[in-house]
């Protein structure tokens, strides 16, 4: 009997149905191409055991000048900078009272400590540490009450509680001396978008519409960090808030601080929607900012810059720096910048700029480049090289000097299934190993990223997944890309074969499978009889790894799937050639067939090259 080569295009087509799309590859997860053969993808492993509090949504690796590595990360709670695997706190502090500034009062038998501080100015969920406090008296003592606590509840704008870890006695009657001093960290973000606001408006208190709050938070949105290199020291903003330096020569110990306190500050924006170092000319850009002559009233669509090479000169006034402000001409909402090799590529709510440093006396021009663009939230684009890709409102974009639709394959796919009130969640990555841009997204069904999307620029082919990630770095100075999850921790992608969020490591059960063959010409039955596995298993390293092999029939487009045969492809042998079943025997009829390959096995990576099926012509029973 002949046989026939199960042979499939690379690349996972959703645009079409099954019949149509013959000859391809219609679903899969955890899979990506080579050479136009499907392969599993690379595992991760966790690479700080220690977690951070809240959800990251920043990532940035850098160098000191030292050679030390550093990975800065912000959640909706704190920001942290990590040397080693180890997290270290750096969340600036917003405001510290006078000794004497807050005192305490205890409840016997309640854990529930009540704070006074006149006019506190501190929200739910945000964070303090009180020291040079005194014992109340009994279970509540010094060492208690100086540390670090997340605030519980408002009680008004005077009063607030945290909670102990014990119960307070009848011997906790003192209110912690007269030497109390409380310092506020930066007021904490929302964890999601809520419905109505997008990602820059305000809600009531965290809780979202609708939930029991004292105290409102006027611009309250969704915690997007970002961040850049000044040197060897850290600039990072929160999105809507200050810009601050975290100086490495102070220690991982020290906290990052507004740039409005350093030495000579002249100006400087307090307020921004984004901040970045412009690579070429060291200037520190702040994007949808306050102008210094209405300091604290953000402008959406302006743009200033400090000095060269100065962070804290910001005085457009001044005919001896080259600090400036430009304002831009179209939209009416700042989205977000990305910088390439050439330039930095500016989206607003419906529009496209170029921004290029042109040194004295304007030091940077600006001009629109496309109008009617959109970009779905604020960390949904990367710059690759000199190229600018994007996960636009219903569609994929590349800029790379003009702007140009991404062709997409599962486009419908992707946006009739995502949750774009948290679009500002959505992150993008490059996976440059593999030549891959991915997106990490909320299916409608979920508030959180669940689902991913690449590109593959290399083969200009699509695929897509289950993962859930929060932000993406990819860089020299690590060797893996590295990714965080809503489990406050950081991974190396692309590492072994396997789920290293669990203990022990889980299986990453990817799959892929094709759309419909007809056997023969579609137009008579075929009985298929054996099926000549073609499998190699890249790097797995149990000799009883296991791929299973599943052949899916049916007779006409419209029916479900028939009888199926599944069966196991098993490697035997670790030797360099690697040796696996040889035949596989089945017995189903049909007139079209589906080839679905999967794997649940620890220890295990796969490449599909070309399975032959031996088949022949039957009659209908």
């Amino acid at each position: 009997m002949p046989f026939i080569k199960l042979q499939f295009r690379p690349g996972i087509n959703r645009e079409t149905t099954a019949y149509t799309n013959e000859g391809g590859w219609i679903d899969g997860d955890k899979i990506r191409f080579r050479a136009g053969l499907p392969e599993t993808i690379g595992g991760w492993e966790q690479y700080n055991s220690q977690a951070m509090l809240g959800v990251p949504r920043s990532l940035f690796p850098w160098a000191s000048l030292d050679g030390s590595v550093y990975i800065g990360s912000g959640t909706q709670l704190k920001y942290y900078v990590l040397e080693g695997a180890t997290p270290n706190d750096i969340t600036p502090i917003r405001a510290t009272t006078a000794a004497g500034g807050a005192t305490f009062a205890a409840t016997n038998g309640s854990t529930v400590l009540t704070v006074t501080d006149t006019t506190h100015g501190a929200f739910l969920h945000d964070f303090v540490t009180f020291s040079a406090a005194a014992s109340l008296g009994g279970v509540v003592t010094a060492a208690v009450l100086n540390a670090e606590y997340q605030i519980a509840s408002i009680v008004d704008s005077n009063r607030y509680t945290i909670h102990l870890a014990a119960a307070a006695d009848a011997s906790d009657t003192g209110d912690g001396g007269t030497g109390t001093i409380a310092a506020y960290q930066l007021t904490t973000g929302l964890e999601s978008a809520v419905l109505g606001t997008g990602w820059g408006a305000g809600v009531w208190s965290r809780g979202g519409w609708g939930s029991a709050a004292d105290v409102s938070i006027p611009g309250a949105q969704l915690r997007v960090w970002s961040e850049d290199n000044f040197g060897e020291d850290l600039v990072i903003c929160p999105r809507g808030g200050g810009i601050f330096l975290w100086d490495t020569s102070a220690g991982l110990a020290a906290r990052a601080v507004n740039i409005t306190a350093l030495a000579g500050s002249s100006e400087a924006p307090t307020v921004a929607q984004q901040v970045m170092v412009s690579e070429r000319d060291r200037h520190t850009l702040a994007f949808g900012c306050d102008s210094q002559f209405s300091s604290g009233v953000a402008d959406p669509l302006l743009i200033r810059f400090s000095s060269q090479e100065n962070l804290a000169d910001w005085d457009v006034t001044s005919a001896t720096n080259t600090a400036g402000e430009i304002r831009l001409g179209s939209g009416s909402t700042f989205i977000a910048a990305v910088q390439t090799k050439q330039q930095i590529v500016i989206f607003t709510d419906i529009s496209l700029h170029a921004m290029q440093f042109v040194g004295p006396p304007f030091t940077f021009s600006t001009q629109e480049v496309s109008s009617g663009v959109s970009l779905i939230g604020p960390n949904a684009a990367l710059a690759v090289g000199d190229a600018v890709y994007w996960m636009g409102l219903g569609d994929f974009h590349i800029y790379d000097g003009s702007v140009t639709p991404l062709p997409c394959d599962v486009k419908e796919y992707v946006f009739s299934d995502i949750n774009r009130v948290q679009g500002g969640k959505i992150c993008a990555g490059h996976n440059s190993g593999f030549s891959e841009i991915w997106w990490f997204y909320p299916s409608a069904a979920s508030d959180n990223n669940d689902r991913y999307v690449v590109y593959d620029y290399a083969q200009n082919l699509w695929h897509y997944g289950t993962m859930d990630r929060t932000a993406w770095a990819s860089t020299g100075l690590v060797r893996y890309p590295l990714a965080t999850t809503r489990d406050g921790r950081i991974y190396y992608q692309e590492f072994g074969t396997d789920d290293g969020s669990t203990n022990p490591p889980s299986p990453l059960t990817p799959f892929i499978e094709s759309s419909v063959v007809d056997m023969g010409e579609g137009d008579q039955f075929m009985f298929a009889s054996r099926l000549i596995p073609d499998i190699a298993f890249r790097s797995s390293s149990d000799v009883g790894s296991t791929v299973t092999m599943g052949l899916f029939v049916r007779n006409f487009p419209g029916d479900a799937f028939g009888g199926t045969d599944a069966n196991p492809v098993i490697k035997i042998a670790a030797l360099p050639v690697v040796r696996f079943t040889d035949q596989l025997f089945v017995r189903i009829r049909g007139r079209s067939i589906s080839l679905r390959i999967s794997s649940a096995q620890i220890n295990t990576a796969w490449r599909l090259g070309s399975p032959r099926l031996e088949v022949r012509t039957d009659g209908r029973r």
